[in-house]
C-alpha cells in the first residue's frame, strides 16, 4: 500500500520516495513494523484471552511437567497472523498477485486452525475438528492455492517446473504435455501440481502443529525457516543471482521476501510472550498458519524440495510421529521412541525444556544454513 501511495503515485512530485522502490527497504521496515505490532499488542491479545478464559488444555497422557501449563492462554497465533499479514499488506506491491496468494493460504490455514481451537476451547471438547476433517479442509485450501497458481502459469508468470537440489539442469515438470494426437484437456494437465501442492501444504502445516509442543520451539524454529526463505526470494527474483546460481528466475515471486521478512518480525515478536516460561501458546490456528505460510512460499519460488531441509526440525518431528504410530500398528504395540514427537522423547530422557528448545533451534539453524549452501552444491 505505501509502495503504491508513495512511489507509484507521489514519487514524480517528491523523488526522496524513490526509496519505497527498493525490496531491501521494504523488506526491513515491514519486518520492523511486524515486530513492533506483536510487541505493542501482544499484552492486550493475551489480556483479552484471558478474559474469555481461552486457556490451553493439557492431555493427561503426555508429559506430566507440562499440567502445569494448564490454562495458559492460547490461540495467540491470532497475534501472529495480524503481525504478518498487516506489514505485508502495508509495504509490498498490491498488484503483485503472488503476495495475496500466500496472504490468502496463511488465513485459510489459520482460519482451520482457529476452528479446530474454538471447538477444543472454547466449547470445552477434548478433541477438535476431527483428523479427517481437518485433512478435508486442509485439502480444499491446498486445492484453492493449486488452483491460483495454475491460472498464474497460463500468464506466463509462475512455473510448474520444480528446482532439484543439487541439479542444475534438470527441472521436472509437474505438467501433463499430451501427445499431439489426444484432445487437450485444460486444467487436467495440472493435476499432477495440485496434488503435488496439496502434499506439501498438508506436509508443512502437520509438521509446524507437531512441533509446537515446547514453549518457543516452534516459532523459534519459524523465525530460522522464514529467515532461509527470505534469502530464496530475493535471489529468485533478482535477475543477476538467479542467473549466478543457475536458478529459474521469476521476478514477480521477489516481492514475497517482503512477507518472509514480515514472517520473521512477528515471529520474533511472539516470540518474547512465548519464551519460556510461555505467557500465550499459539495454539493451532498460528501452527497452521504459519505451515501454510512457509509451504505457499516454498512453492511460489519452485523450492518444495528443499523445504525438508529449510524446516528441518519440522520434518524430524513429523516423521519421529509417523515411525511412532507405525511401530505401534506394526509390530505389536511396540514403540520406538519414548514418546512422541521427538521433543517428548527428550523430555522422558531427563532433558530440561529450555535445553531441548535450545539444542533444537540449533539444529534448525543447521539445516536452514544447509538448505542455502545447495544453492551453490548444483
Amino acid at each position: 500500500m505505501l509502495y503504491w501511495l508513495l512511489y507509484e503515485k507521489l514519487f514524480p512530485f517528491f523523488h526522496p520516495f524513490r526509496i519505497f522502490r527498493y525490496l531491501t527497504f521494504r523488506t526491513a521496515f515491514a519486518s520492523l513494523t511486524a515486530l513492533l505490532i506483536a510487541l505493542f499488542i501482544g499484552p492486550w491479545v493475551i489480556q483479552k484471552l484471558r478474559d474469555f478464559q481461552i486457556g490451553q488444555f493439557i492431555r493427561e497422557d503426555g508429559p506430566q511437567t507440562h499440567l502445569k501449563k494448564s490454562g495458559t492462554p492460547t490461540m495467540g497465533g491470532v497475534l501472529i497472523v495480524i503481525a504478518i499479514l498487516l506489514p505485508t499488506v502495508l509495504w509490498s506491491d498490491p498488484s503483485n498477485p503472488f503476495v495475496w496468494v500466500t496472504v490468502f493460504s496463511t488465513l485459510a490455514f489459520g482460519a482451520i486452525g482457529f476452528a479446530d481451537d474454538y471447538i477444543k476451547v472454547v466449547k470445552r471438547r477434548s478433541l477438535g475438528l476431527t483428523a479427517r476433517a481437518k485433512l478435508i479442509w486442509q485439502a480444499l485450501a491446498g486445492t484453492a492455492v493449486a488452483a491460483s497458481l495454475v491460472v498464474l502459469d497460463q500468464f506466463r508468470v509462475f512455473s510448474t517446473q520444480l528446482t532439484v537440489p543439487f541439479v542444475k539442469q534438470w527441472r521436472p515438470d509437474l505438467q501433463w504435455h499430451w501427445a499431439g494426437s489426444l484432445p487437450h484437456l485444460g486444467f487436467l494437465a495440472f493435476l499432477p501440481f495440485v496434488a503435488f501442492v496439496i502434499f506439501v501444504l498438508i506436509g508443512s502445516t502437520n509438521a509446524v502443529n507437531l512441533t509446537d509442543g515446547l514453549d518457543g520451539l516452534a516459532i523459534g524454529c519459524t523465525i530460522i525457516a522464514a529467515g532461509a526463505l527470505a534469502v530464496l526470494t530475493y535471489i529468485s527474483g533478482n535477475v543477476v543471482f538467479s542467473d549466478y546460481l543457475e536458478l529459474q528466475h521469476m521476478p514477480r515471486v521477489a516481492e514475497l521476501t517482503i512477507f518472509c521478512g514480515s514472517m520473521v518480525g512477528a515471529s520474533i515478536g511472539f516470540l518474547w510472550y512465548n519464551a519460556h516460561p510461555a505467557e500465550v501458546f499459539m495454539g493451532d490456528v498460528g501452527s497452521l498458519a504459519l505451515g501454510g505460510a512457509i509451504g505457499t512460499v516454498a512453492i511460489a519460488i519452485r523450492q518444495e524440495l528443499l523445504l525438508p531441509f529449510i524446516g528441518g526440525i519440522f520434518i524430524l518431528e513429523a516423521l519421529s510421529v509417523l515411525l511412532q504410530v507405525g511401530s505401534y500398528k506394526l509390530r505389536n504395540k511396540k514403540r520406538i521412541f519414548k514418546m512422541a514427537p521427538l521433543h517428548h522423547h527428550f523430555e522422558q530422557l531427563g532433558w530440561h525444556e529450555s535445553k531441548i528448545i535450545a539444542r533444537f533451534w540449533i539444529g534448525a539453524l543447521v539445516f536452514a544454513l544447509f538448505a542455502l549452501t545447495t544453492l551453490k552444491l548444483r
